[in-house]
């Protein structure tokens, strides 16, 4: 019996998102062969972060048309998918690195970080998605989107976590008590962070806001369908 991942209907999706993803490396390999750094090599590393959990969402939805939630094995792609999350809309802050031009120029630099990004938002709100999509099959409404909006909350404080104080999915494993340390040192005296409140509310609201003409835009191809 042929063993099967992921549902055929994602096909489409995961091929016009490995297209980009070969046209971005592309682009990347002629700037560091022009300029003979490796600098934007870190693009690839990051991407390769923000795919981890599409492909655990994708995973973990397949399963659950046959098996229940609460199942071991599908409690640990739920976290799996959760833990690699933030990589995927951590790619927004990778546009920081643009003001440092090393390459053909520094539009050339936007074009090709643009796009990265776009990948690694893709890849974010794939699992986003999924994730909402199954939540709504077991239970209300409002509990769904509240979970939801919870958890673009937590994102939003990884991100933070990530660019401000250099934390990342693998210190969860690694380094849990530092990480733990700064994270309740950073909700808990504010004031020594200052950009923690305006950096904060512009993740929660510039992901929130993307995600939600996201869901209108697929919910009403859907009744079209």
């Amino acid at each position: 019996m042929k063993l099967k991942l992921v549902d055929r209907k994602y096909y489409p999706i995961i091929g016009s998102l490995c297209f980009a993803l070969l046209v971005c490396l592309i682009i990347i390999a002629i700037n560091a062969i022009d300029s003979k750094s490796s600098y934007y090599f870190y693009l690839p590393y990051n991407i390769f972060l923000a795919f981890i959990s599409p492909i655990f969402a994708l995973l973990l939805s397949y399963r659950l048309r046959t098996s229940p939630w609460l199942k071991t094995s599908n409690i640990l792609l739920t976290l799996l998918t959760l833990l690699f999350l933030p990589n995927s809309f951590y790619m927004i802050t990778d546009l920081i690195h643009v003001q440092q031009v090393i390459g053909i120029d520094v539009l050339y630099n936007i074009i090709f970080t643009n796009l990265a990004m776009f990948i690694g938002l893709v890849a974010g709100f794939i699992s986003l998605y999924i994730f909402h999509e199954e939540l709504l099959k077991r239970m209300y409404y409002k509990y769904a989107h509240l979970i939801i909006g919870l958890l673009i909350v937590v994102i939003s404080f990884a991100i933070y976590l990530g660019r401000y104080l250099r934390w990342n999915s693998w210190d969860i494993v690694i380094n849990p008590t530092g990480l733990l340390f700064d994270s309740a040192d950073t909700l808990i005296h504010p004031s020594t962070h200052p950009s923690f409140f305006p950096i904060m509310v512009a993740f929660i609201f510039t992901i929130g806001s993307m995600y939600l003409v996201i869901w209108q835009f697929i919910k009403y191809f859907k009744r079209k369908a």
